[in-house]
């Protein structure tokens, strides 16, 4: 989730929820009524992936991340670095998470995740090698394109989009609430 600054970065003030005019008519911010300093809380950009694996007859990867409760399992996603392409940060996601190689990258959509303060751009990846997991994630395992159960938040409605865009009507998973 996006920091939340309490103070100012560049002189220490606390910052007051303030309205300034902006593009459009006035907008409250979070800003230094000492300097000016506002905090945009700009959304996050993130990559995911939907792998597919060359060399196993099209299935999917998916993985579980170490931190998550349960036995979700969803897309590779990590976040973009400043001086790289999204095209470039998938490719280094999907080797630094899994060991695969990307042998082909194709957008599928860009996300809105405001819950997070994210926005997620996501890539179908075709990939080869052997998994090798890093610590992030827990597991993985490989399905069948039309065994995936999509969720709906966040990756999920990218890995809808990408079944759509094969010719398969997407399944939906019931997700209990949260306790």
């Amino acid at each position: 989730m996006a920091h939340q600054f309490t103070y100012c970065p560049n002189c220490a003030t606390p910052l007051q929820l303030l309205s300034q005019e902006e593009d459009g008519g006035p907008k409250a911010r979070m800003r230094c009524p000492a300097c000016d300093w506002t905090h945009w809380n700009n959304p996050t950009p993130v990559l995911a992936a939907v792998i597919e694996m060359a060399d196993r007859d099209g299935q999917v990867l998916l993985a579980r991340n170490a931190a998550w409760p349960g036995k979700m399992f969803a897309l590779i996603t990590g976040f973009m670095e400043a001086g790289e392409t999204p095209e470039g940060g998938i490719a280094r996601e999907v080797l630094e998470e899994t060991n695969l190689r990307a042998d082909s990258l194709k957008l599928i959509g860009v996300y809105d995740f405001q819950r997070m303060n994210q926005i997620i751009i996501a890539y179908h990846v075709v990939a080869r090698g052997d998994v090798v997991l890093s610590p992030e994630l827990a597991e993985y395992r490989f399905y069948r394109p039309e065994d995936i159960k999509c969720w709906r938040a966040g990756t999920g409605y990218a890995v809808a989009d990408w079944l759509t865009s094969r010719g398969i009507t997407p399944q939906w998973a019931e997700l209990l609430p949260r306790t």
